[in-house]
């Protein structure tokens, strides 16, 4: 199997469009970022079994307990996108931390969460994020992942001067996403 997806990615009948984010406003109230990508050979269904599993594709890099391992998603509404954080003496020192909670969830389509990644959860920021999973109409069968992160509220920093980092960041977890659909094709 993995000789016919290596013969078939080497053909670009399975391929990914690189992902395109940007800024697209911000000023001292918040920003907006989105990006998108495109993935050849995935359905809707297989990106969604995936995008909930976060401990497969999230970096650690963005991690508090530096294992994305530890982080796990519920993928329902009031599910949670949170990580565990282990004790370095015992299972009672453990903590956990919730990065985002699910506002909508249309498994195949549509995943909505509210919450304030990284350094943006120490402020008073609330930010939504919504990733959008598309098949398109055309013969190729392609599968457009879309996401934009809405962000607003107080911060003791300049939040026009964060959102070029937290747009490096959320499109770095797409981009492993995206990577990591594609290494599922090759299995």
């Amino acid at each position: 199997m993995k000789s016919v997806v290596a013969g078939l990615l080497l053909a670009g009948l399975i391929v990914a469009a690189p992902a395109r984010a940007e800024v697209v406003q911000a000023d001292e109230r918040g920003f907006v970022v989105s990006g998108s990508a495109t993935v050849r050979g995935v359905s809707a269904q297989e990106a969604w079994a995936q995008l909930v599993e976060p401990a497969n594709w999230w970096s650690s890099d963005h991690s508090w307990s530096g294992e994305a391992q530890n982080m796990w998603l519920v993928g329902a509404v009031d599910g949670c996108f949170c990580e565990a954080l282990p004790g370095l003496e015992s299972a009672e020192e453990n903590g956990s931390a919730e990065h985002m909670r699910v506002i909508q969830a249309l498994p195949g389509r549509l995943l909505r969460m509210r919450g304030s990644l990284g350094p943006l959860q120490s402020e008073a920021l609330t930010g939504v994020l919504t990733i959008e999973l598309a098949a398109t109409a055309d013969k190729e069968s392609a599968l457009v992942i879309s996401w934009t992160y809405v962000v607003g509220g107080y911060a003791r920093f300049s939040l026009e001067e964060i959102a070029p980092a937290v747009d490096g960041v959320i499109d770095e977890q797409m981009q492993r996403f995206t990577a990591h659909l594609l290494h599922r094709l090759e299995e």
